[in-house]
């Protein structure tokens, strides 16, 4: 069987036409999204309903979480709590079922493990980011004690590809982007985003699961950006200096965090609807 593992479209559907017209041609068995399909960007309904075309595994994404109102967005940046509510008033109350019927996991055949962000967060594991060593080695702690006996776990939310593995006690980012499992190891592998990077790589991206071969490969795929981010902007959903690439706004807000100014900006930009 081979899996084709998808994370974070954010309504971007141009982006996931593209993906899915790539994925076809690898002659997968399933596709697995790990949730946030909608937020961000302005064609929620329509990614709903290709990846209920394509018979897509889906499990629930924050934004998900927020739109159908299992969550609030109380942690959310001003920006995406805005694209939160306006999404909530253009989907059908079908679509928001959907939504809300989204599990926040999912166990494949025993062999893989699928959440939005964390595998140790029971009722956070939509929320909880692995993007530093301590949470990912709590994942990987929770995996290895999983009764499924599953040595894999799927996760999105970072927005960042990845393939993280844990042997003999050390964890290790792994920098190729096809790669072999080896017995007796673990793996945490992240697929990136299909519709809203945090890099400066546009690209879409996704991750091919072979359990028969047991590879994991890493895919991207160009498409063209400029009508989505046109139809962004034109709602008003663009966060603030979205004209700034995405990874010189990323390390602003690093530099701001440290200096404890990140909460004072973000509500002088949310003071103007920025």
């Amino acid at each position: 069987m081979k899996l084709a593992l998808i994370s974070d479209i954010h309504a971007n559907l141009a982006a996931l036409q593209a993906t899915l017209a790539d994925i076809e041609r690898r002659s997968v068995d399933r596709i697995v999204c790990l949730g946030n399909i909608v937020g961000h960007n302005t064609q929620p309904a329509e990614c709903i309903a290709l990846l209920r075309s394509v018979d897509a595994l889906c499990v629930a994404g924050n934004h998900d979480l927020a739109v159908c109102g299992r969550i609030t967005t109380r942690t959310f940046s001003s920006t995406a709590a805005r694209a939160v509510a306006w999404t909530r008033e253009r989907l059908t109350r079908e679509e928001l079922r959907f939504l809300a019927s989204l599990p926040l996991r999912a166990n494949i055949d025993n062999q893989l493990l699928a959440v939005h962000g964390a595998l140790h967060a029971q009722s956070d594991c939509a929320t909880v980011a692995l993007d530093n060593d301590q949470r990912r080695r709590q994942s990987f702690q929770a995996l290895a004690a999983d009764p499924s006996g599953a040595r894999i776990c799927a996760f999105g939310h970072t927005r960042h590809p990845g393939i993280f593995e844990f042997h003999h006690g050390r964890a290790a980012l792994l920098q190729e982007e096809h790669i072999r499992l080896r017995d007796g190891a673990h793996y945490l592998i992240n697929p990136g985003t299909v519709g809203q990077p945090r890099n400066f790589d546009r690209r879409a991206s996704y991750l091919v699961f072979d359990l028969a071969q047991r590879t994991v490969t890493l895919h991207r795929v160009a498409y063209d950006a400029s009508a989505p981010l046109a139809a962004t902007r034109k709602a008003g959903l663009t966060p603030a200096f979205s004209y700034v690439p995405a990874g010189i706004r990323a390390s602003v807000a690093t530099g701001l965090r440290a200096l404890r100014l990140d909460r004072p900006v973000r509500q002088f930009v949310g003071l103007f609807g920025l």
